[in-house]
């Protein structure tokens, strides 16, 4: 039962746009290296995703020689490139959900570049490192923070759940739509709603909290086109009360590297 390896790392640097495919990656307080660490605004500070702007999804992000590069699937001609370290002098106070936090313009043109793409006045952000966002304290244990994700530093998804959830639509859909940072291979479906505690290469891991799911996971990333599934599949048999739910969100302890193939050591089930 606890053969379980990981297949997938991911970090998605800017909130709601494509994510990066690693082999490996480093733990920092709040979550993976660049995990979620870049967020879009608009005039009020408020956060910007794919709920409501779909055409997030047509932009990729790579990372490259200490540089951010947003492109775009369809036009090779719409792209911009920013130093990672780059950030201006301008301040602003943000908000995610009912968190406040701060997070620091990365530039006049780069702002003007997301906002010309997305024909509204929006800023690129990025948190910097005095910014100490809790985790819920319901769900932290030890005073935990997080980056500019929804609430937690991961999400964890097993491979077995994605392929169940495929033999139930028409269409099967890729992981991309449900944005883990950590996929692995081994048993059955939804493995990792039994899982409580697990280690990756020494590094401790809680799953504190299933992730309930929204209408994001029902914009097709490669079109930017939103449609009904796989929310309208998943509560016909993952509802609990009102709230869908498919992965798990993780708090961890510990720093150190995660690499691709790492075992999950189990050492504590639900």
């Amino acid at each position: 039962m606890n053969d379980l390896y990981i297949s997938g790392i991911y970090v998605y640097p800017i909130k709601s746009l494509g994510g990066v495919s690693l082999k490996e990656a480093f733990m920092e307080d709040r979550g993976l290296k660049y995990d979620r660490r870049w967020m879009l605004i608009d005039n009020e500070g408020t956060f910007i995703t794919q709920r409501k702007h779909h055409q997030l999804a047509l932009l990729t992000v790579k990372i490259e020689n200490e540089n951010i590069i947003v492109s775009h699937k369809n036009d090779s001609g719409v792209k911009i490139s920013f130093p990672i370290a780059e950030v201006s002098a301008t301040e602003i106070v943000v908000s995610i959900w009912d968190d406040i936090s701060v997070g620091v313009e990365v530039s006049k043109n780069v702002s003007k570049w997301f906002t010309d793409f997305m024909e509204m006045e929006v800023r690129l952000v990025k948190m910097p490192l005095k910014a100490k966002r809790k985790v819920d304290p319901n769900y932290a244990t030890q005073g935990e923070i997080v980056s500019f994700a929804d609430g937690y530093p991961y999400l964890l998804i097993g491979q077995s759940s994605l392929d169940n959830l495929n033999q139930k639509l028409e269409e099967p859909i890729n992981m991309n739509r449900f944005r883990p940072n950590f996929v692995f291979t081994g048993d059955e479906a939804h493995m990792e709603d039994r899982i409580k505690t697990f280690a990756l290469n020494g590094i401790e891991f809680q799953c504190v909290k299933p992730c309930a799911r929204c209408i994001l996971i029902t914009v097709d990333q490669e079109t930017g086109i939103k449609g009904g599934e796989p929310l309208k599949t998943l509560a016909s048999y993952r509802k609990e009360g009102n709230k869908i739910m498919f992965g798990q969100n993780l708090i961890h302890k510990g720093e150190g590297k995660i690499n691709l193939g790492d075992q999950m050591i189990v050492s504590n089930w639900k």
